[in-house]
């Protein structure tokens, strides 16, 4: 591929991931982001890092997806005054995470958005908790923030503020509605309730260790963050995984997939007041959950992938075991998806509701399961695949409606696809080892990206010379879908919201690192 009248050779970083790296300055940058938007490409990810112990100053990081691979531009700041360009008039979804970065770094977007987005009041405005030599151990007394929401002015207009706190145990988020009657002119979202320190915490963490902490940075997401990790973690070492280690870890994903398909079925069928819906899928659900307990160890397949493979196994009575409940969740699925496609109410209520139009999608850089369901035809299964996916053939499932009965019907059409996927998996597993050693590691920019369940998880890795991490930035795929969330919402009426919003189930835990 050309961008800017520049080949792009999409080996040139080391590892699995087909990525091209470069470094850049501000104009460059701005540069190649609309060469990006105007070839079809999209904003993935932005972060930054502290080089100041390497005589460096401060460096941003922008990566873009486009179809040859991920293009990642590294911008080098001063460390007196690390200002770079804002990328948001190109690309909205680069919003928060500007003002993250800013947060965490003292790293400032030219013109950006100025509010806070982690902070909260929480630490001072002048203190940075992920340059290289903050005190990670100081504590200080929360302060009373006034956030600068955005108003909704004229009669009749009121404003509804849901949370942080919910009713359920999903994890706090604030989100303030505007209204007329019940219809719903705006909606805007507050997140990072609770800060984790995780970035900082991988600081302190080995090359080999830190495989367990981002397996736990998003729960329902254990295997695509580690496995992002991992592909990481072995393109610094140059370690090859084993063959059966690899189809293992496909084998582990979609399972990961259609657990969280299971469980968001049932979850909607019962938004729209249907709840027999919820217990038959939760029933589901509790089978398959249980299966992975008794076979790999972890109803969620936590600590399952490994740097250099696997930890777990796969012998042939467990895999007969796997093949007989795929066919037999088959069947009830489609039963299920029977009855809702013929159930008069459930429709009404997934038609039509909680659009999210193509051109919106793509203008917000929103991919994976939302982004599908809106047209936006970005699978790295098929685009971007490691191995073994290459030789799977994955059938993406794509609809253009962008409602609720898309992310519905997407769902049960990527269910049936990881099923077979995983008979496939089954069917060809290679013997053979496990786990390779990993080696020593290198002082470049390690990559990993894998399409999770939600979309792409990316992981961005650097080690020192002994092995311990620097710099690790995971990046969750609900970054760019939680702002597509305040435009679906919009025109519809507010008790539809519980179920636009379990339509997208996007991650708080993975955006609030």
């Amino acid at each position: 591929m050309r961008l800017l009248d520049q080949p792009l050779d999409f080996a040139r970083l080391p590892g699995e991931v087909a990525a091209y790296g470069a470094d850049t300055d501000g104009d460059g940058m701005l540069a190649f982001a609309k060469a990006v938007k105007d070839s079809g490409g999209r904003f993935v990810a932005l972060w930054g890092a502290d080089q100041r112990e390497d005589a460096a100053g401060y460096a941003v990081h922008v990566a873009f997806g486009l179809a040859e691979g991920l293009a990642l531009l590294t911008l080098p700041l001063a460390a007196d005054a690390p200002r770079y360009p804002d990328l948001e008039p190109l690309y909205p979804a680069a919003n928060r995470p500007q003002r993250a970065t800013r947060d965490l770094l003292g790293i400032v977007a030219t013109g950006g958005d100025p509010r806070p987005w982690l902070r909260h009041n929480n630490w001072p405005a002048d203190f940075y908790p992920l340059r290289r030599d903050c005190d990670a151990s100081r504590t200080f007394p929360p302060q009373p923030e006034d956030y600068a929401f955005v108003r909704v002015e004229g009669e009749g207009v009121h404003e509804i503020p849901v949370g942080p706190i919910h009713a359920g145990i999903i994890e706090p988020g604030h989100f303030r509605f505007s209204i007329v009657g019940e219809k719903v002119l705006r909606l805007e979202q507050r997140l990072g309730w609770t800060h984790k320190g995780v970035e900082k915490r991988f600081e302190q963490m080995t090359l080999s260790d830190g495989c367990r902490l981002a397996g736990r940075i998003s729960g329902d997401s254990t295997v695509a963050y580690a496995w992002a990790y991992c592909l990481a973690a072995e393109s610094l070492c140059a370690t090859a995984v084993p063959a059966r280690a690899r189809w293992l870890r496909a084998l582990l994903l979609e399972r990961e997939r259609v657990a969280n398909h299971l469980g968001d079925l049932g979850y909607l069928g019962n938004d729209a007041a249907l709840s027999f819906g919820l217990s038959q899928f939760m029933r589901l659900k509790e089978d398959w959950l249980r299966t992975q307990a008794q076979l790999f160890g972890h109803r969620a397949l936590m600590d399952c992938v490994c740097p250099g493979g696997v930890a777990i196994d796969l012998t042939a009575q467990g895999a007969a075991a796997l093949v007989e409940q795929c066919s037999a969740i088959e069947r009830e699925v489609r039963l299920l998806k029977h009855i809702y496609d013929e159930h008069a109410g459930l429709q009404d209520r997934f038609l039509t509701t909680g659009r999210l139009a193509p051109a919106l999608a793509a203008e917000l850089s929103v991919a994976g399961l939302a982004g599908r369901a809106s047209s936006q035809t970005w699978d790295l299964r098929l685009q971007n695949p490691v191995s073994p996916y290459a030789e799977l053939e994955v059938q993406m499932a794509s609809h253009r409606a962008g409602d609720v009965a898309a992310r519905v019907t997407l769902r049960f059409e990527e269910l049936f696809e990881s099923l077979r996927l995983i008979n496939e998996i089954v069917a060809r597993l290679p013997e053979g080892a496990l786990c390779a050693p990993l080696g020593a590691p290198g002082r470049a920019l390690g990559l990993g990206w894998i399409e999770g369940w939600r979309g792409d998880v990316l992981v961005a890795l650097q080690v020192d010379g002994d092995g311990v991490i620097r710099r690790c930035h995971a990046h969750d795929p609900s970054w760019n879908i939680w702002p597509a969330l305040e435009h679906a919402v919009m025109g519809n009426i507010v008790p539809d919201f519980p179920l636009i919003n379990k339509s997208f189930n996007l991650s708080y835990s993975g955006v609030d690192l």
